[in-house]
């Protein structure tokens, strides 16, 4: 009797029943670490030419590193007011950059989180920063951050709840929300709640967004204490926190594409390619591929770097079809290792052929 393989899948069961994924690791080559000694990175938005901005939490600096790993600082973002989960977060080039040279900063200020913009043409730094966006409510934890452009070209900025669980029911804050907004801060066309930059809600906190080829919307959600969540993003619906963590019976909300223990999971930046959506996690400390089907169904997610490279913050697809990824050990929740936080690249076949 093979005692391993029964034990194995007695841990499979309970994970199961607990209503999370069980963790399969995959076997991987090493990543290529191309700029070390960062301080708690957090975001990475690419330019056109392939080199990438990256956002550092605590410092508010904005760095630029290209594929071969040189690093120059940018410049510090003003107005920046670090807290243990706040600071300079999200970070997005303007899908029309190469005319109007935009680039797009989510941040913490002393009474809100917020968004700005500034124009930059490789030689001119941050300067000018414009507000696009305030009223953001912001707190030690939970701030959400993450920012991107969609395929429709609006800007989609996703928030936490604060620990106010008043927020993510509440339609008129922008707490515990997904917002879509024009490139000038105002609201979208088509959105749910006339004149507001609101898109989705009943959000706890989402570090994460992107788009698969056929245009589908996934967000990544820290959960409480038991799940984390996949969730699939339609115009107007709700997720239903802080009434639910996880699937729910209440036909309100709508429930998860895929959960995982908060364990296993802890996920921030989330990216498509190669078929598949690749999640960065916090505190499960590896990168989960989930392969979609033809009609966007999740199938089994698969582990990789398993504890590897420690806490992942962030994976981006690079023009060239690479995964970037950003280690975030240096936030002062684990303890940081040699070389710490690290800018890590994965090559193009890795997501094409995992």
């Amino acid at each position: 009797m093979n005692f391993g393989r029964i034990a194995i899948a007695l841990v499979c069961a309970l994970v199961m029943s607990l209503g999370g994924v069980a963790p399969v690791t995959h076997a991987d080559a090493s990543a290529r670490s191309i700029v070390e000694k960062l301080r708690t990175p957090w975001a990475i938005a690419f330019l056109p030419g392939g080199d990438a901005l990256v956002t550092e939490r605590d410092t508010a600096r904005l760095l630029r590193v290209t594929p071969a790993g040189r690093m120059t600082v940018v410049g510090v973002v003003p107005g920046v007011v670090p807290r243990s989960q706040g600071g300079l977060l999200g970070v997005a080039v303007s899908p029309r950059f190469s005319a109007d040279h935009y680039v797009y900063v989510y941040y913490s200020a002393r009474q809100d989180n917020r968004i700005g913009r500034f124009r930059y043409t490789g030689g001119t730094g941050v300067t000018g920063v414009e507000t696009v966006l305030t009223g953001i409510p912001v707190a030690d934890d939970a701030n959400g951050g993450r920012l991107k452009f969609g395929p429709d070209g609006m800007l989609y900025a996703t928030t936490g709840y604060n620990f106010r669980s008043e927020y993510p029911q509440d339609p008129g804050s922008l707490g515990g929300k997904i917002l879509r907004m024009t490139p000038e801060g105002r609201p979208a066309p088509g959105n749910p709640i006339r004149g507001s930059v609101v898109w989705t809600l009943g959000h706890r906190n989402v570090q994460g967004i992107t788009w698969d080829n056929a245009g589908r919307a996934y967000a990544t959600e820290f959960g409480d204490a038991r799940l984390d969540e996949l969730n699939r993003i339609r115009r107007g619906h709700n997720y239903g926190w802080p009434h639910a963590e996880g699937p729910s019976s209440d036909p309100r909300f709508t429930d998860p594409e895929l959960t995982w223990r908060t364990g296993d999971a802890s996920p921030s930046g989330i990216a498509f390619a190669g078929g598949s959506l690749w999640v960065a996690a916090l505190g499960g400390e590896r990168l989960w591929q989930v392969p979609l089907n033809a009609v966007g169904r999740p199938g089994k997610p698969v582990a990789h770097f398993t504890g590897t490279h420690g806490r992942l913050r962030e994976v981006a697809v690079a023009p060239d079809g690479a995964l970037w990824l950003l280690t975030s050990n240096t936030d002062g929740v684990s303890t940081a290792r040699a070389g710490d936080d690290r800018l890590l690249v994965l090559p193009p076949d890795f997501a094409r052929q995992a």
